[in-house]
């Protein structure tokens, strides 16, 4: 409590010291403009924001309803300009729209304008998300906005005018590094995060929270793992543990205080002290994710209607019907609401009527900027394979550096979308979003003589299709040591570390397991791993043994 209103005085003391700046400000932008260098850190007047490109011909193609406008002529930038924003966003918000392309150095908000300057770590990553978004429409709130290439190459921002912006970026930047940034005046202080489990308390809960609209809303952060709800003390509680402690962080420094429903069920969310959940059933109240075989305990389906779960007293008495429900819950886009669902999907959920597979969320993936030289749909199938059972992939014909993959269900797709966006593969750095999409649809007979589309719901070698399988147990991130199984009688090191070298990599270690069937093998890099696992999962060893290729968490 006392940290809580030590952070709410902080950003207080931010506001007023903002809102005091701002009156200064046409006096330092006369003065800057005088001294003929005008900061971007200091609001600038209309004028002057209409030179970044107001006219339909310097418009990107993203954010707009027309797919035939282009990128202006402006050259590159690692200073984005970002415009459209809807009102009332946060920072944190702009933020995450650059922090799939790498690091996020700086941010200048301009909420009377409803714009913002974003800069990233490099130009590359610049280059690369204006790519992208020109490709797929960026959108903040369910707004369509835009973003092009600024004049700047560099945000020059004043840190009383811009205190509340840079004190969330330096947040963000503590958790992209894994560190704690220094604490000084609008720096927020940010310890290294303690566990990947958070404890999460719903306040003022009108409506009913469900585990699956819990999932839905932390996934965007992480891989969910497990929850467990329960009630204590008459509030509806929640455990909730990510893969990994950063993502844990990100959420809470993201969703802590906001509503999950307009002006109601707010999130109070702190570390917990455990560090493992231990899920036994998979129902209404509890679920791992890993673990789709667990029971679901005194006889219920997970697929029947739910009780609604830790409604305070009576909230909900007039609609536990659900008959007329939707209209009465209508999500706000603004208000701090999360809005993780539609009102009608919303409006199901709080009936608790949602499935627990993931329901409303697309097993479609697109991977962008792939190698169009290098890359097939057998090599997507096998890699996007070792986080779900890959039904069907297609490279597009007319953007072949794109594909989608379609996986068994959502959850798969959120799994695989976590753990391989960002990765190197085949010497570029490939991004992975949930595609619109929700299946990949085959082509015509003899109209696909480029082979750019493959049906694999056959295939023999989906991990998962095994309730039960041991494979859940063994889902980990991309690394540079990979396990090897199913090694033939007779084959020994020097044949494992000459057939990986093959790959293109260097193997800096090996070491047998003691029955010899199974060995981990380390490459030099991550991208190696990566590239040695497509080459060589289900190679053929003769003798009717084909060698099972997945990440370790082990190291040599």
């Amino acid at each position: 409590m006392q940290q809580t209103s030590q952070k709410n005085a902080h950003f207080a003391h931010a506001a007023q010291a903002s809102r005091c700046a701002e009156k200064l400000t046409d006096r330092r932008g006369q003065r800057a403009a005088m001294d003929g260098d005008v900061a971007v850190g200091v609001k600038r007047g209309s004028d002057e924001l209409n030179m970044y490109g107001s006219s339909p011909s310097s418009m990107t193609a993203n954010g707009s309803d027309s797919k035939k406008q282009r990128l202006d002529e402006s050259p590159p930038s690692r200073v984005l300009h970002i415009r459209k924003l809807p009102n009332e966003v946060s920072e944190t918000e702009v933020i995450a729209l650059g922090l799939p392309f790498g690091k996020v150095t700086n941010i200048l908000m301009l909420k009377g304008k409803n714009q913002a300057f974003l800069e990233l770590g490099t130009e590359e990553a610049a280059i690369t998300m204006v790519n992208y978004y020109t490709a797929v429409t960026p959108q903040v709130r369910n707004t369509p906005v835009f973003i092009q290439y600024s004049n700047h190459k560099e945000l020059k921002t004043d840190s009383a005018l811009n205190q509340r912006a840079q004190a969330v970026l330096q947040a963000v930047s503590a958790v992209q590094d894994g560190s704690s940034p220094s604490s000084g005046q609008g720096v927020l202080d940010l310890n290294p995060p303690p566990s990947p489990v958070l404890r999460i308390i719903i306040d003022n809960m009108f409506y009913p929270v469900t585990l699956d609209v819990l999932q839905q809303i932390f996934s965007k952060f992480g891989t969910v793992m497990k929850i467990i709800t329960f009630t204590k003390n008459n509030q509806f509680q929640a455990l909730l543990q990510f893969s990994d402690p950063v993502n844990a962080q990100q959420a809470k420094l993201s969703l802590d205080g906001q509503n999950i429903y307009n002006s109601c069920c707010t999130l109070r969310i702190d570390f917990s002290k455990l560090v493992n959940l231990n899920v036994k059933y998979n129902n209404d109240k509890s679920r791992d994710y890993t673990r789709p075989d667990l029971p679901t305990g005194d006889g219920e389906s997970t697929n029947k209607d739910h009780s609604l779960l830790g409604t305070p007293s009576g909230a909900l008495a007039s609609y536990s019907s659900g008959g007329g429900y939707s209209s009465s819950l209508s999500l706000s886009q603004g208000g701090g609401a999360i809005s993780p669902l539609s009102a009608a999907a919303a409006a199901a959920a709080a009936a608790g009527r949602v499935a627990l597979s993931g329901s409303g969320v697309s097993g479609v993936l697109l991977a962008s900027n792939l190698n169009e030289e290098m890359v097939t749909p057998q090599s997507l199938f096998t890699l996007f394979g070792v986080y779900g059972d890959v039904q069907r992939v297609k490279i597009l014909y007319n953007k072949k550096d794109s594909a989608l993959i379609q996986l068994s269900d959502g959850n798969q797709a959120q799994l695989a979308m976590s753990h391989l966006n960002g990765q190197k593969v085949f010497g570029k750095v490939m991004r992975v979003t949930l595609s619109k999409h929700q299946t990949v649809a085959l082509p015509r007979e003899g109209l696909d003589d480029q082979l750019l589309t493959k049906d694999f719901s056959g295939s023999p070698l989906h991990r998962f299709k095994k309730p039960g399988s041991k494979n859940f147990q063994n889902i980990f991130p991309p690394s540079a040591t990979l396990h090897l199984s199913n090694i033939r009688d007779g084959v020994g090191e020097d044949d494992l570390r000459l057939l990986f070298s093959n790959t293109g990599g260097t193997v800096k270690a090996f070491k047998f397991f003691q029955d010899r069937k199974m060995a981990l093998i380390q490459m030099s890099s991550v991208e190696e791993a990566i590239q040695a696992l497509m080459d060589l999962h289900n190679y053929d060893m003769g003798g009717n043994h084909h060698l099972k290729v997945s990440f370790s968490k082990s190291t040599i």
